[in-house]
């Protein structure tokens, strides 16, 4: 009989922004897993990744075979996603811990993707786009998408800032175009002339910035103890982006072509099952991309913080509502999120594709068919399209599943 569920054994990525040691949740939920790595302490752990994707990919704990291999060996446990995504996990879930800024990047979309990869496949290794979601595990400060459009320029009016608008005979029109053209403008800045805009910046009293913005000249300092003052990601993502903070459980969405750096914390990412990314500030300069290429991609959404929030719903899934859906407005997948406290139990009918689920707090069993899997802190499980699942804890448990329905 095909096995339909089962445990698996995930990689780790190392990336120097990664948390070091056991301040790295990714590192810690990943040592879990039997067989898999001890935590070192002057080792950074940035990612730990979950499913097919060939950078970094799933294997079944119990045998070493990689997951893709088996799904191609047993298609029918992936159910009627077969038809639309092949053998394919069409997601990838990673658990991400930074200590400073990743790099300021955008998704290609799918037509982007497709030309990338057609002409230049070892850095663009797959045709596909990468919207993702980002659910905080922890405290999380991230950049996400452009602010209001006249809170930027408002900013604009600070004499630091004011010849970096294009000149023209008339006053320049506050819109999307503009906005593209502004940040062309800052991030082709010449590294002196970066670094004493904002030495300029860090001059002016923090209530000239206005109401919303006084946040600012903390963030500039913050920044230049993680990257160089040189660096134009600095300017971009504070004078331009939204900043936010998030707290375990809320979570933002990115769709393809939206600028975006996470800052600081612990996430759970899931985004459909591509590895192409356009970088162009918080990286030296030789890992930068074209920034001709990463401005003209640029979409305008989200424009402000509240459009870039992914709120939950109660999920229909779960037959005892102890579940809830992070549901973004793309099809390659939901995440659901099971809270449960002490003595708790949930039920789970079954999805109609494939799914992984990820225990990041607590412990407890999963039922299936009249069997018992056990469930402990990092442990990650795959289950195949159809299967019912009971969770029960005796204190307390909180999972997060991915799935594609």
């Amino acid at each position: 009989m095909t096995a339909s569920v089962f445990q698996l054994k995930c990689g780790i990525k190392n990336d120097p922004w990664g948390k070091q040691g056991k301040n790295s949740l990714a590192g810690v939920l990943c040592s879990k897993t039997p067989g898999t790595i001890e935590v070192e302490d002057g080792q950074h752990y940035s990612e730990m990744w979950m499913g097919t994707y060939p950078t970094v990919p799933s294997r079944i704990l119990a045998t070493g075979e990689l997951l893709s291999e088996y799904l191609q060996k047993h298609p029918e446990v992936t159910g009627e996603g077969y038809k639309k995504w092949g053998t394919e996990v069409p997601f990838l879930p990673k658990i991400l811990s930074f200590q400073k800024a990743l790099p300021l990047q955008i998704h290609p979309d799918k037509k982007l993707a497709e030309k990338l990869h057609e002409s230049q496949p070892d850095k663009y290794s797959d045709p596909n786009h990468k919207p993702e979601i980002a659910i905080a595990l922890s405290n999380f400060e991230l950049f996400v998408g452009f602010k209001p459009l006249h809170e930027i320029e408002n900013l604009f009016k600070l004499a630091p800032l004011q010849r970096f608008l294009p000149t023209e005979s008339n006053a320049p029109t506050f819109d999307d175009s503009l906005l593209r053209e502004i940040s062309r403008i800052l991030l082709t800045l010449p590294p002196i002339l970066v670094s004493e805009t904002i030495s300029s910046l860090l001059t002016i009293p923090e209530a000239q910035f206005g109401p919303n913005q006084r946040y600012i000249p903390g963030l500039l300092t913050r920044l230049k103890k993680m990257y160089p003052d040189t660096d134009n990601g600095s300017l971009v993502a504070t004078i331009l982006m939204n900043y936010m903070t998030l707290g375990p459980g809320e979570a933002v969405c990115v769709p393809a072509d939206s600028m975006h750096a996470y800052l600081t914390g612990d996430i759970m990412e899931c985004m459909a099952r591509s590895d192409n990314v356009i970088n162009t500030g918080f990286c030296p300069k030789a890992e930068s991309d074209d920034v001709d290429l990463f401005t003209g991609s640029l979409s305008f959404t989200p424009h402000d913080v509240d459009s870039a929030l992914l709120r939950t719903k109660k999920s229909d899934v779960g037959k005892c509502w102890k579940t809830e859906v992070y549901e973004p407005p793309f099809s390659e997948f939901s995440v659901l999120g099971v809270r449960l406290g002490k003595g708790e139990k949930e039920v789970h009918r079954g999805v109609k594709g494939v799914s992984l689920l990820v225990v990041v707090r607590g412990s407890g069993w999963m039922g299936v068919d009249g069997e018992k899997f056990e469930l402990k802190e990092g442990w990650v499980y795959f289950v195949g399209a159809g299967v019912e699942v009971n969770f029960e804890t005796e204190g307390g448990l909180l999972v997060y599943r991915p799935f594609a329905e």
